[in-house]
């Protein structure tokens, strides 16, 4: 050891003695204490130090006069660190004296040595209120166990206290390395990649693109005109789709992946422009274009309760966690927004002459929050519990929002070819943008995906999928496969590997992992 130099690495970053003393004390964490003693006595270093050690067994023995002395002899400790630690010996000092009826130490310790901090009136407040405290604790009956536990316990607290020559932090190699392995992931472009697997120490993290879908690995051509609107339920199973043939589409994810046709949901007059799945995927809202709304049973693809009436003009529509209330926004300013039960019961409405055109609505998955936009390039949301409302006014017409999974921040497309994300409690001063793909004159609809909802992606006028990285206002991955606009995109929330997009060209694409590196590997194995 003793020809090592005092620094380590390839910068000469590290500090060879603190390095050694990380190494024995995760060495005693994990139970290898023969193994700690080896190099603490090969190292000549202990990551306890011997303060520390004597501090410890005064306190395990109740010696309160020679652990005041212990810590006031302790080195390069800060005056305040030095008043902290003797604050919480003097306190489980106090105690123990009350416990066994030395009344008098007690309230020795009170006036004599609690002045000796010269703390704060409100530490010295705060040791009053415990005291009186105390009294809940039946002093008197607290036997040796407990107060052993109690003693046990002020050793830990004190290890936070001290400073890392004294005592180093607790299981500190751990926080290093996973600090490490954080910045890692963080600084990767495919960060919070689609796998829950623990990140290998092995070698430095890096994730590739065949962690996200890239690659059509289904295409669905069942529909007969354009498709507007595609969307995956909650639990993942199934995929709904909306078109201008005036149907919606059920389709079944089966679990080689593949998509298959459940129901045709035939009902609307009109051409259907947007789905929505309850939280409990049993049921299904479809929203015929300048028509009404419908509700249909996933199970049965029977068409349950039709809403709105003749001359009802629907835009968009969104659940309420319960399942049992829906919300309905219309492209007509007198109809407003209103919410129904599912049996078509108005519950509550917003309506008035001032009520612009409602472009698109959501509700946040806690309930808490009803988002909408409106036709006058304003967002509005309204606290469902407080009444609170907040605007917020964009500079550029809004086509559609969706929110994220946590209820925390949601999206909105805006005809200026630029995507906001937005924080939904309000305290961003700007949005983050992304550009990339294009958008002029139609609805476009993006979504969030992936791990941690931490991908953004989005339809787009040039026939392209667009997917960026939440933390980057360029694109990620560009997909190309349709030959028409692409109108939507959904990614599934259990899969999360698998992205659908909607287009013009009447299909629907299911994208998946690059399969180049498969591919590769099985080549080689043969």
């Amino acid at each position: 050891m003793e020809n090592l130099p005092t620094s380590l690495g390839s910068k000469g970053l590290i500090n060879k003695n603190e390095f050694v003393r990380v190494i024995i004390q995760c060495l005693y964490s994990f139970g290898y204490k023969n193994s700690a003693s080896c190099l603490e006595s090969e190292s000549g270093m202990r990551y306890k130090s011997l303060d520390f050690d004597l501090l410890e067994s005064q306190i395990l023995s109740g010696d309160w006069d020679n652990c005041v002395d212990t810590v006031n002899k302790m080195k390069d400790l800060k005056d305040d660190t030095r008043s902290s630690v003797l604050f919480l010996v003097f306190k489980q000092c106090f105690l123990e004296y009350l416990n066994r009826g030395d009344d008098s130490l007690a309230l020795s310790v009170l006036q004599k040595q609690v002045p000796t901090l010269h703390m704060s009136k409100e530490k010295v407040h705060k040791l009053a209120y415990s005291i009186l405290s105390l009294k809940e604790m039946e002093l008197g009956k607290l036997d040796e166990d407990i107060i052993c536990e109690l003693r046990k316990k002020l050793v830990i607290e004190l290890g936070k206290q001290l400073p890392p020559h004294i005592l180093l932090p607790e299981g500190r190699l751990e926080h290093l390395v996973e600090t490490i392995v954080t910045a890692q992931i963080d600084s990767c472009k495919y960060q919070y990649h689609n796998s829950q697997d623990v990140v290998s120490l092995y070698g430095d993290h890096c994730c590739g693109r065949d962690q996200i879908p890239t690659e059509t690995v289904q295409i669905l051509t069942e529909h007969s005109n354009e498709v507007w609107f595609v969307q995956f339920s909650n639990n993942g199973d199934y995929l709904a789709s909306s078109s201008s043939d005036c149907t919606a589409i059920i389709w079944e994810v089966m679990d080689n992946g593949k998509l298959m046709m459940k129901h045709t949901l035939r009902s609307h007059q009109k051409p259907v422009s947007f789905v929505a799945w309850s939280p409990d995927d049993t049921m299904l809202l479809t929203c015929g274009n300048s028509e009404v709304l419908k509700l249909w049973d996933v199970e049965t693809g029977t068409c349950k309760h039709t809403f709105g009436g003749h001359g009802f003009t629907v835009s968009s529509c969104a659940w309420f966690p319960d399942s049992k209330r829906i919300v309905c926004g219309s492209s007509d300013p007198e109809k407003g927004i209103c919410m129904w039960d599912c049996d078509g019961n108005e519950i509550k409405a917003w309506r008035g002459m001032r009520m612009p055109k409602v472009l698109d609505l959501a509700v946040t998955s806690d309930g808490e929050n009803l988002i909408s936009a409106f036709s006058d390039k304003e967002i509005r949301i309204l606290n469902l519990r407080t009444n609170a409302e907040q605007v917020i006014l964009e500079e550029h017409s809004i086509t559609s929002l969706s929110v994220s999974i946590d209820s925390k921040t949601f999206i909105v497309n805006l005809n200026s070819q630029e995507i906001h994300l937005r924080d939904v409690a309000g305290k961003w001063e700007k949005p983050l943008k992304y550009t990339g793909h294009k958008q002029n004159k139609y609805v476009i609809r993006s979504c969030f995906g992936g791990v941690n909802s931490m991908f953004i992606a989005s339809g787009s006028e040039n026939t392209q999928v667009y997917i960026w990285n939440r933390r980057s206002s360029t694109p990620l991955e560009v997909l190309s496969g349709h030959s028409m606009t692409v109108n939507s995109v959904s990614w599934n929330p259990k899969r999360p590997l698998m992205l659908a997009s909607a287009s013009d060209d009447h299909t629907i694409r299911i994208w998946g992992p690059s399969q180049t590196n498969k591919i590769q590997l099985e080549s080689t194995l043969t």
